[in-house]
């Protein structure tokens, strides 16, 4: 067994793939496993994959027939881990060459502790400016509902390393190409009994090139993998799965409601850049997911917000909202 197994999910990253294995390989924790799974990459990345393979043993190499998206092929790579912690880095990103090292001298110092947070930073190429992310929290140490919670809104990030066994019974979520991966931090957070703060630097690099920063209609699968999650607390929550259920089912759905006006705020500024046919995809998907909202979770606080009300007619929802981004847009709020 590995003290850590990283998981590198890779899809045409030739342009960075050779910075981010020469941090993983130069790691002072040596006792890790390396997994990258090519994603039926069409560039020279599987060269580069097999290049440092037969350099360093600890990498194992496994090559997808076709292109599934990142979630698929960490879980892929998942079920070969065998590290005490796993733990996932992005293959245009890089770690600090003592990363691994300082997390897990501080997970493995308590057997309680099933996950370390490591300390984010976030790299702008056109720039070349490195800037560090500060949760929005003064706590170093968190239970797994708190964490939960604290990770909605990015309070606390979503980069770490897990106890292997818990991300095993809670692999990536497949639902959508985009995002559902997101839900998996989300529960690991949640069935962790003790989270952590390290001092292991991960360099998150910010660039324009990500689908996640393009004007995509996959942008919309959020709403889609947010419900999913959903589904699954309330599964877990009829099994007393956690000891404060409606706390963290009430908390999340709010998450999730922020998360449909956001869906319908990008579409009311980029309307323009998707066909009729997406347009009119993206309005019958908004307008499904406001039937599913229990609007007895979502705070009057909130409700009461101008355009925030989660009414079930798309025509009402969309009249208030769009009155409200007008506005915001007069006022020079975009």
């Amino acid at each position: 067994m590995s003290k850590v197994s990283v998981l590198i999910a890779i899809y045409n990253s030739e342009k960075y793939l050779a910075e981010c294995l020469d941090s993983v390989c130069s790691q002072t924790l040596s006792d890790i496993q390396i997994i990258c799974i090519d994603d039926c990459s069409t560039d020279s990345s599987p060269a580069i994959i097999a290049d440092y393979a037969q350099k360093d043993k600890r990498i194992h190499v496994i090559r997808l027939s076709e292109n599934r998206g990142t979630a698929y092929a960490r879980n892929m790579g998942l079920s070969m881990a065998n590290g005490e912690y796993t733990m996932m880095l992005d293959s245009d990103d890089w770690l600090d060459v003592d990363a691994l090292e300082r997390a897990y001298r501080m997970v493995s110092v308590d057997e309680t502790i099933d996950c370390g947070v490591l300390r984010l930073v976030y790299f702008y190429e056109e720039e070349q400016r490195f800037e560090p992310y500060r949760n929005k929290t003064a706590l170093t140490e968190f239970t797994g509902e708190d964490a939960f919670l604290l990770s909605l809104d990015w309070s606390l990030h979503g980069l770490y390393m897990v106890r292997t066994s818990i991300h095993k019974e809670y692999p990536y979520d497949t639902s959508c190409r985009l995002y559902s991966d997101e839900n998996t931090t989300k529960l690991h957070y949640l069935h962790s009994r003790r989270i952590v703060l390290t001092d292991g630097a991960y360099y998150y690099r910010q660039h324009g090139t990500s689908q996640t920063n393009r004007h995509s209609i996959l942008r919309f699968d959020r709403m889609e993998a947010c419900l999913s999650l959903k589904k699954m607390l309330i599964s877990e929550a009829a099994n007393d799965a956690y000891s404060n259920s409606e706390k963290v089912i009430d908390g999340y759905e709010c998450y999730r409601w922020l998360n449909i006006v956001d869906a319908y705020w990008y579409y009311y500024c980029h309307q323009t850049c998707f066909t009729l046919e997406q347009c009119s995809e993206i309005e019958s998907r908004i307008a499904s997911m406001l039937l599913t909202v229990e609007r007895h979770r979502i705070p009057w606080s909130l409700k009461l917000k101008l355009g925030y009300y989660p009414f079930k007619s798309y025509q009402c929802f969309s009249k208030t909202a769009n009155f409200y981004f007008a506005l915001r847009r007069l006022l020079g709020r975009n």
